[in-house]
């Protein structure tokens, strides 16, 4: 969330990505992303999910290395993300494996903000003065080499760097300020045969966030 990616963890790792294959685990990285940490009790309170739920998909994220345990504050025992530039999973070419797991985290992540969207279009009010053409849904096709796309790739991982802190210091929000959302997707329509398994720096990323 507009962090150097220098701190991002990435990993092709099926098991690891797989960790990450469900609403709750992704809800709950989002909450600790923002918060920077936080206990059960507060994952669950924030998600509308028990205690015991939150716990047990905590330690499912734990024990794949993406939170670990804060300092305790008196009996609290909170948990952080590992990483505070997120995480970033690619596929490694040749091990279908990962290619299943990045797919699957890819379409849930996907499920969720294509009904994050839709709801709020069909459920906020007209904008008040001053929020007019603040939203967009925006699609684009075009012809683009390699650099051309790896170029813009960077450019919408950078995009939201000018927010950064903000989540978690309110002090660093200007007036006025609401909580927004980043959505995108940049491919290829295909790759050339033969250049579909040249390296690992050719496999689609899949940043979570987050």
């Amino acid at each position: 969330m507009g962090m150097s990616q220098d701190d991002q963890i990435r990993t092709t790792d099926p098991e690891r990505i797989r960790a990450l294959a469900h609403p709750v685990r992704l809800e709950l990285l989002e909450a600790l992303d923002d918060l920077g940490e936080a206990t059960a009790t507060q994952c669950a309170e924030r998600l509308g999910e028990t205690v015991a739920n939150c716990s047990f998909h905590l330690r499912v994220l734990a024990k794949a290395g993406f939170i670990e345990p804060a300092a305790a504050r008196g009996r609290e025992k909170p948990w952080r993300p590992t990483s505070p530039g997120g995480r970033q999973m690619s596929i490694e070419p040749g091990n279908p494996a990962s290619r299943h797991a990045v797919a699957e985290v890819a379409s849930l992540s996907m499920t969720r903000e294509v009904e994050r969207v839709r709801a709020f279009i069909q459920e906020q009010p007209d904008p008040p003065a001053g929020w007019e053409d603040t939203v967009t849904v925006t699609t684009s096709s075009f012809w683009a080499t390699a650099d051309e796309l790896r170029e813009l790739v960077a450019q919408i991982h950078e995009v939201t760097e000018r927010f950064a802190g903000r989540s978690r210091d309110a002090a660093l929000r200007p007036e006025g300020a609401r909580p927004a959302r980043l959505f995108a997707t940049v491919n290829p329509d295909s790759f050339p045969e033969t250049t579909s398994a040249a390296s690992s720096t050719d496999a689609p990323d899949l940043k979570a966030t987050s």
